[in-house]
């Protein structure tokens, strides 16, 4: 069975900083790291606005999100912390629950510094096209650029974002660097960009807590 990706961003401007590290780094990571099936969860924050938060956790299936482990801390049933945080305070960017397509079974590397997400839909009559350009030209190419150490190409089944790509950077640079941009300077890429609806581009770097946790 192919792994999955579990995602939620945040603009979290109108919160204290030091109480958002907190939650985020006290409750709503290890309590999603103590459910059987989460495989890792990491925090990133945007390269150029630190208050934009992004949550991405690698999971053995979709299934583990049906766990009754899961439903009981999901955003039906979030604590009151949570709550008055992300639902008082923060405005979503994004949440992303989808199947990795390519290659399928890979993990979030460990020593990424900088991440770039692309999330986007696709007009359906063009779906077959954009999905064949996607695997043999634009993610190869992609990957082959200095400084990306992993590419995963997501879909998901549901509402929202259908299909999702994150990319692991040696430095959040890369995912803004000419060499990038160039990627799309072909003829194919000019005929699928246009077609390519609701996009959402998120070039962000590793989050790294600032102080000692509470009661350290």
């Amino acid at each position: 069975m192919a792994l999955a990706l579990l995602g939620g961003g945040f603009d979290y401007s109108a919160c204290a900083q030091d109480e958002f590290d907190d939650w985020y780094d006290t409750e709503h990571i290890p309590e999603r790291l103590r459910i059987k099936g989460f495989i890792n969860g990491v925090r990133w924050i945007g390269a150029d606005n630190p208050k934009l938060s992004l949550a991405i956790y690698d999971l053995e299936s979709l299934d583990v999100l049906k766990k009754p482990e899961y439903v009981a801390v999901s955003p039906a049933h979030f604590s009151p912390w949570a709550t008055r945080l992300l639902i008082g305070q923060c405005k979503r960017l994004c949440r992303f629950n989808c199947v990795q397509i390519n290659p399928g079974d890979a993990i979030a590397p460990d020593n990424a510094q900088g991440l770039l997400v692309a999330a986007m839909n696709v007009a359906p009559e063009l779906e077959s096209e954009f999905n064949e350009w996607y695997d043999t030209e634009h993610l190869p190419r992609l990957t082959a650029l200095p400084g990306v150490i992993a590419a995963r190409r997501y879909k998901s089944p549901g509402a929202g974002h259908r299909y999702v790509a994150t990319y692991h950077l040696t430095s959040s640079d890369v995912g803004n660097s000419a060499d990038w941009h160039a990627v799309n300077d072909t003829p194919w890429a000019r005929k699928i960009l246009p077609q390519v609806r609701d996009r959402l581009r998120l070039v962000l770097k590793r989050y790294v807590r600032a102080r000692p946790l509470p009661g350290q």
